[in-house]
């Protein structure tokens, strides 16, 4: 199964996610994401995804000045990117259980 058809349904939610704990800045989010095994997803992708929730009212901004290169923008998820990452994730995770019971193999009377 091609997993880039599944990432670009669940990205939104897999970048409030990696927020939840700390606030994180683009490449930062990127690392979260491949660590938690979405191996598959694009630099541009999460970047994209990134300013699609801002634009939406879901995270703020700031920027911190860097030592070495450029700064850095950090995005935090904010009151209203909170409750969309329990509405989305209750969605989530009744869809997945559903998933789960279709795929489970049932034993034949």
């Amino acid at each position: 199964m091609d997993t880039t058809q599944l990432l670009k349904g669940v990205l939104d939610l897999a970048c409030l996610a990696a927020l939840r704990e700390d606030d994180g800045y683009g490449y930062d989010i990127l690392r979260r994401l491949r660590i938690a095994g979405l191996t598959d997803v694009g630099d541009a992708s999460v970047y994209g995804t990134l300013r699609r929730l801002f634009n939406a009212g879901l995270l703020t901004t700031y920027v911190v000045p860097s030592d070495e290169g450029p700064h850095r923008k950090y995005y935090a998820l904010n009151a209203a990117g909170r409750a969309e990452l329990q509405r989305s994730g209750k969605i989530w995770q009744g869809f997945a259980s559903t998933m789960n019971d279709l795929l489970r193999e049932r034993e034949t009377p």
